[in-house]
């Protein structure tokens, strides 16, 4: 299980308990401020751990949801637009300039980690608000998976959301056309 510094020092009290802990195996130093207790923690847990206001987005979220089977290089996450840039060379981030980061957002377990992530409609509009952004064979991929499980999807909220966020007759349209 991923610590922080500060859950480390409420189990073992001071820094010399903590450095003792670390030189036993007890514990081992994940990244700065964050340590482990376990002999490994996937990269995911990691991430999601060290970025808990971040939400999981676009080539992440598209295949944590399964929408497609093209593994991201990266680990896509959208934080607040005055959120301090990441500096990890794992996360590619997008910042939300809407105040609308916690539209669509669910929790969701993959690969024994709980991620905060958008969901699968709101994934849909930012399929659509950022196709020129994707490569064609891409994006058919998401738009044949999303066809695949239209009677699934929440059509209401999908509408609400696009309301919600910029370019909502370009999106409803390119929906409407290609999705449905």
């Amino acid at each position: 299980m991923i610590l922080t510094y500060k859950e480390c020092l409420q189990t073992y009290k001071t820094d010399y308990e903590i450095r003792k802990a670390l030189l036993k195996g007890e514990l081992r130093r994940v990244s700065r401020g964050f340590y482990s207790n376990e002999p490994y923690d996937s990269e995911l847990s990691v991430i999601s751990r060290m970025y808990p206001h971040a939400v999981f987005t676009m080539n992440s979220a598209f295949y944590y949801h399964g929408l497609t089977d093209d593994i991201p290089s990266s680990y896509y996450l959208m934080t607040d637009k005055d959120a301090t840039k990441i500096n990890n060379k794992l996360v590619k981030q997008f910042y939300d300039n809407n105040n609308s980061l916690s539209l669509g957002v669910e929790k969701k377990e993959y690969d024994g980690t709980e991620i905060s992530i958008f969901n699968r409609e709101r994934m849909l509009i930012e399929l659509i608000r950022n196709k020129n952004k994707l490569s064609f064979d891409y994006y058919k991929e998401i738009v044949a998976s999303y066809r695949r499980i239209i009677n699934e999807l929440d059509i209401q909220a999908v509408q609400d959301y696009a309301k919600w966020l910029p370019k909502t007759r370009l999106v409803m349209d390119t929906i409407q056309m290609e999705i449905f």
